[in-house]
Formats: C-alpha cells, structure tokens, sequence
C-alpha cells in the first residue's frame, strides 16, 4: 500500500483568480475557490495515453470536418493570444458534476478524516450493512459536491453481483492503490443519457471501460470510459435531480452523519489533470465529448524562473464542467511540478480539485 496521502497540512489553500486584473474573455475561474492538490509517493512515470480517436465515415462530410479539426495539430497560443469562444459543440447534453470518487485502502477512516477536514457530513452508504459484499463507499456532501470514497472487501467474502457501483473491481482496485494510494478513480459528470453519451464517446475514440448499465431503480444509469492514467470518466443519469445519489446507497443515521459540519463548500468548479503531453490527451477528450477550449496558459504566463508548466483548460456547452490539462516544462533550473506529479503518482491523474465556498474566509478560519 503506497504512503501517498491527500495533501491537507494547510488543509485548504486560496487558489487566486485573475478576473479584476483581466477582461471577461480571459477569465480564468471563478470566484471563491479553494483547491485540494493531491500527493502520492515517488516512483516512475508510466507512458502518455496515446490513444487516436477518428470520426465514422456515416456521418458524412460534417462529421469529417469536425473530426479533421479535431485532430488539427495542437499548438498553444497562450494567455494574451488566447481568444475564447464557445461553439456549443458537445456530443452529447451534460448537465454538471455529478460526484468524484476516491479510491482508498480504508473507506470509513478516510471519509472521516475528509469529512472534519471539509465540513461535509456523511450521508450515505453502501457496505456490508447494504447488503454490498464486494466494496464498501461513504458518500460525503455539502451542497452540491459529492464525494465518495471506496475501499474493497476480502475477495474471499465478495460477492461482485452485489457491488453497488457495478464496474468496481477488487483487482483494478489493488493495481490502482498500488501505484497512486489515495486518488481520484473516478470523475462523474451528470448526463442527459448515460446510455447516449457512452455510445457518442465510444464512436468518436473513447477507450469504453464500462458500458451502459441500468441500476435497480431502473431509473439510473451509469457507464465509463477512459480519461487519463488509470482515471475514468464516468457518466451518470438520474431519473430524478440526483439528490438521492445511486441505488444500493443508503443514508446513515444522525449520531454517524454529523449533519451540523458545514464549512460553506457548495460545489465543485474544476477537476486538473497532469499529463506527460497536452497534445494527445486535448485531442483524445475533444474528439468524444465536444468539448471546447475554455483557457489555456502556457510557461510564460504562469511559470517562473525556476519551473514551469503548460495548461489547457476544456469546458462543456454550459462551461460548468471544467477540465484543466496540465503539462510539465524542461529546460528550467528546477524540475517542472508537473513532473514532479508524474513520478510520484507513476503516471497521469487528477492533481487537485477546486472547490467553491460561500465565504472562503469562513471556509478557511473553520
């Protein structure tokens, strides 16, 4: 089991905007963030993805188009050249965040230790008390941000039928702990059709993990495809506004909860991703989701004189599901902090998560 743990010694730092110094198009986020970077142990790096997406020859000359524009060489231009469009050009609808899930080693501690350390309450489970035999997961929420944390059963009690999130698996589960500890696994956006958006992903190059599954209250689906290293994308939809979380989640009584914690965190405003290579990974989740460009940064407008790295930031139709991409820099007197990343989580993965307060000043002083 690796060392690595979430990095919480200042347990939430201001993560600084730069919207009063710039006009609109070039804002970078927005207000009231907080920002959690995640910290594993020290290893090599594992091979970029490289995976090449093309465009059906059904969809005719148009879909052709979009697939060549795709695939277009990717250049940065930077912060100053960077001008900010949106072509509305999504695959398929997507309505927000849905929940990130953090794979662990031990589920109730470590919920325990994010619950305090954020202020959101315990809410819901799934484990041997659910009936689940082959995960246990605590889901913790405040507002709108969802976070869940699994942990597996021996596989001499397992039962994978019972799994309430049904594309768990124990060995996947170990090979992930093994080389990142405590990460993101996956990153949940919140679709129209988890059915549609898994076919339109997987058409346009997505590497399919998961395909469509409908969940027992015959209302919710989720499905997952690859994202980046060994994090996935994960959709989900609901039958409902989503506040009942999944089927096979059961709420957890008061004295567990501790429904009072409420440090003022509302939702999730962006999940960033370090990757040894923007090029392949900008055009790998363009291609199958439609995302756009929303920003991108590059050395010179972020580094300094001792590190540096390049940024990419992609955005839905409704810029409400953001997706910075990160690259390291060389040349520089001290290795990029990408890098750094890279070889401490053997490979790419979700570097940290930035979180939208009421008050950040309240936020901070609890």
């Amino acid at each position: 089991m690796s060392s690595s743990t979430l990095f919480l010694s200042s347990l939430l730092s201001l993560y600084a905007t730069t919207s009063h110094r710039h006009h609109h198009k070039h804002r970078r986020f927005r207000h009231r963030i907080v920002t959690l970077p995640l910290k594993t142990k020290a290893t090599m790096g594992k091979e970029p993805i490289t995976t090449t997406a093309t465009a059906t020859s059904a969809a005719g000359a148009a879909a052709e188009s979009e697939s060549a524009a795709a695939h277009a060489e990717f250049k940065l231009v930077g912060f100053r050249n960077f001008i900010r469009t949106n072509p509305k050009s999504d695959h398929f609808l997507v309505h927000r965040f849905h929940h990130v899930e953090f794979w662990c080693g031990d589920a109730i501690n470590t919920a325990k230790r994010f619950s305090w350390g954020l202020g959101m309450p315990l809410v819901a489970k799934s484990d041997l008390s659910t009936g689940n035999s082959a995960h246990a997961s605590y889901l913790l929420r405040s507002g709108q941000l969802n976070f869940v944390f699994t942990a597996p059963y021996s596989p001499s009690i397992s039962t994978p039928s019972s799994a309430a999130i049904p594309s768990f698996s124990f060995s996947v589960h170990r090979s992930f702990t093994s080389s990142h500890g405590l990460a993101v696994r996956a990153l949940a956006i919140q679709v129209e059709s988890a059915f549609s958006a898994y076919s339109a992903s997987v058409s346009r190059g997505a590497k399919p993990i998961s395909p469509p599954i409908l969940l027992s209250d015959n209302k919710t689906a989720i499905a997952e495809v690859h994202l980046y290293g060994d994090s996935v994308l994960r959709f989900v939809s609901c039958g409902d506004d989503g506040t009942g979380f999944l089927p096979g989640f059961e709420p957890v009584d008061n004295e567990m909860s501790y429904q009072e914690l409420d440090y003022g965190i509302r939702r999730l405003d962006h999940a960033v991703g370090n990757v040894p290579e923007l090029g392949p990974v900008v055009n790998y989740l363009k291609e199958f989701t439609g995302f756009h460009e929303f920003a991108e940064f590059t050395a010179e407008d972020v580094g300094t004189a001792e590190s540096g790295l390049n940024s990419v930031v992609l955005a839905n139709n409704n810029e409400n599901v953001l997706f910075p991409l990160n690259e390291p820099v060389y040349g520089t007197k001290r290795k990029s902090q990408i890098q750094t990343y890279l070889e401490h989580n053997e490979g790419p993965g979700v570097q940290h998560l930035a979180l939208v307060s009421e008050d950040i000043f309240r936020t901070l002083r609890k």
